[in-house]
């Protein structure tokens, strides 16, 4: 199976490994996910940086801090964090999803306290890995 693999400072998601067509984000898991990238384009569409960081894999929100040289909530705006809109699609394989929203894509792993963004801003390029503004190491 494949899984979210990082090269030369992009994330690797190959299209294949997301053509999840029999692990779709129906079911609890899939609407938890949905909720959690709701709720993180909640906080990036009012400008609610804390929210925004508490919403961050540990990877992602070090990631952040590191590459802004500043706490989270000072660093994330120079992110610049598309406003994803509302929630299209939902792929769910184990504690791995993709949420695909009007105008962005997130991606996020199931921990302990819930599902964290482990990648956002992310494009899809074509015959190539999504690039995204937002990632863990």
């Amino acid at each position: 199976m494949r899984t979210l693999r990082r090269r030369m400072g992009l994330l690797v998601v190959p299209v294949l490994g997301l053509g999840l067509v029999g692990c779709c984000g129906s079911g609890e898991r899939g609407s938890d996910a949905s909720a959690a990238a709701a709720g993180f384009e909640r906080a990036i569409s009012t400008g609610d940086t804390a929210a925004v960081c508490a919403a961050l894999a540990p990877e992602s929100l070090s990631e952040v801090e590191e590459s802004g040289k500043a706490e989270c909530a000072d660093a994330i705006p120079e992110s610049r964090l598309p406003v994803g809109g509302s929630v299209r699609t939902v792929d769910v394989y184990g504690r791995q999803a993709r949420v695909v929203l009007a105008s962005d894509t997130l991606f996020l792993s199931q921990f302990t306290d819930g599902w964290k963004v482990v990648a956002a801003g992310c494009r899809l390029r074509a015959g190539h890995p999504y690039q995204c503004a937002v990632k863990g190491g």
